[in-house]
C-alpha cells in the first residue's frame, strides 16, 4: 500500500465521520438536548452559588496592601 491509497482512505474516513457528526447533531432527537443546553446560560441562579463562585483575589491584595504598612489604598 503506497502513501496515496493510505492517505485516501483517511479522507475517507474522515468525510464518513464529519457526515455522521452532522447528521448526530441535525437529528430531530438530539434537539430537545440542544435547546435544553442554549437555555443553560439563562437559568436562575442562587445568590448562595454566585457568592461562593466570586472571586476575592482583588480583596486579599487590598489586605496585603495594610500589612504592609501601605497607607496608598
Amino acid at each position: 500500500m503506497d502513501t496515496g491509497t493510505f492517505r485516501g482512505i483517511i479522507t475517507g474516513i474522515l468525510i464518513v465521520a464529519f457526515i455522521g457528526l452532522t447528521l448526530w447533531a441535525f437529528s430531530k432527537r438530539r434537539k430537545k438536548d440542544f435547546e435544553e443546553a442554549a437555555r443553560l446560560p439563562f437559568a436562575d441562579d442562587n445568590d448562595a452559588d454566585a457568592a461562593a463562585n466570586r472571586d476575592t483575589s482583588a480583596s486579599r491584595e487590598t489586605d496585603s496592601r495594610h500589612d504592609r504598612g501601605d497607607k496608598n489604598t
